[in-house]
């Protein structure tokens, strides 16, 4: 699977993984691929700082990636308390019925309230950037298109490249002009924001498109190494890969307990590729949502409608936190992508790795001797 994208990079396999988790970020950097750190949980620059001193200890020196989110059009200054009262008062008691009715108790006093939008704004995701680019990240990417341009160059000139997230061929040409030096083509079948275009037409679509001005990883809907023959054919130079992740044995978030599945884990193993949907109730934009009974009563008649970003981020963070520590599967608020389907077991990392290499080069093989 070895390709002039691996070489760029300094890694094994084309291999690029998004997750939330700092272990399974290094897991994947060591077992040959990229790991990419998803940065929206850290409001803290300093929680940000000592995660990614644990990343430059715990990588062996191989290369990994930050992930960010900014979105083009959230205030660059502003506070949470001011968002506040955007938001309307239907909305705070659907809410709170809906979290009754679910038995979805409330924070104990001990537990520190999230608040929500900050990970959303401009301000903090620049914060996130000037953090990481004082340690050794090999890309950074933004989930939600293109970086503003200062932001780019500042990249460019720490020799850090920049990719950004596209779910149709007019976002990634506006990302090409923008100075974006891989596009990120995500098809409909993804976790998280997505778009409307499966990934089987997208891909070629915008391999087409951007020709040789940037590289084009796929994603969406890839979850075995077959699906990464298939990307490499459409055209991509590589896959870029995050639902699968969420199944591996070393998914933790910060010092968090491992010890057995989560609850979160428990949802996705017993998932079928049909268990997904896809809302505006967790961000205020499309994304992709494991199907819960959490999603089912946002889609009731008597629900309202989901508000803009970043308000429903702000209206449902809480609602998120307490489901998080309710313990219950059926309730669960997670982003996963329809290849959740092939989920079904927890495993290790490297051992996932090896598994995606050998049938990789297994299907190349069958593909030869026809």
């Amino acid at each position: 699977m070895t390709t002039d994208l691996a070489a760029k990079f300094g890694i094994e396999y084309p291999i690029f993984a998004f997750t939330p988790s700092e272990h399974v970020a290094a897991a994947v950097s060591r077992a040959g691929g990229l790991g990419v750190l998803g940065c929206v949980r850290f409001n803290d620059p300093e929680e940000l700082e000592a995660t990614l001193v644990w990343m430059d200890e715990n990588t062996d020196g191989k290369p990994y990636g930050i992930d960010i989110v900014m979105p083009a059009k959230v205030p660059t200054e502003g506070k949470a308390v001011d968002l506040e009262s955007l938001i309307p008062a239907e909305h705070r008691a659907f809410v709170d019925r809906t979290l009754a009715d679910l038995g979805v108790p409330p924070l104990s006093d001990d537990v520190e309230h999230s608040a929500g939008v900050l990970g959303w704004l401009h301000s903090v995701a620049r914060a996130q950037v000037d953090v990481a680019l004082k340690h050794r990240p090999a890309l950074i990417a933004n989930a939600l298109g293109s970086p503003p341009k200062d932001v780019i160059d500042e990249a460019h000139k720490h020799g850090v490249p920049v990719a950004a997230l596209a779910g149709a061929v007019a976002h990634a040409r506006h990302h090409v002009e923008n100075g974006v030096d891989i596009v990120i083509a995500q098809g409909y079948e993804a976790g998280g924001h997505t778009g409307e275009i499966a990934s089987m037409v997208l891909v070629p679509e915008i391999v087409d498109a951007v020709g040789d001005d940037a590289i084009v990883l796929a994603a969406g809907g890839i979850g075995s190494g077959r699906q990464i023959a298939a990307a490499l054919s459409l055209g991509a130079s590589g896959v870029w890969m995050g639902s699968y992740w969420l199944t591996a044995a070393e998914y933790k978030l910060g010092s968090a307990s491992s010890e057995g599945p989560s609850t979160i884990q428990k949802a996705l193993l017993k998932a079928t590729s049909a268990d997904t949907v896809r809302t505006r109730i967790y961000s205020g934009k499309p994304a992709r949502l494991l199907k819960t009974k959490w999603t089912e009563a946002w889609a009731a008649k008597d629900a309202p409608d989901a508000l803009p970003m970043p308000l429903q981020n702000l209206l449902v963070s809480d609602a998120h936190q307490r489901i998080s520590a309710a313990d219950n599967p059926d309730v669960v608020a997670m982003p996963a992508g329809q290849i959740v389907g092939r989920m079904n077991e927890i495993r290790p990392v490297a051992d996932s790795m090896k598994d995606l290499v050998d049938e990789y080069e297994a299907t190349i093989a069958r593909l030869r001797s026809f």
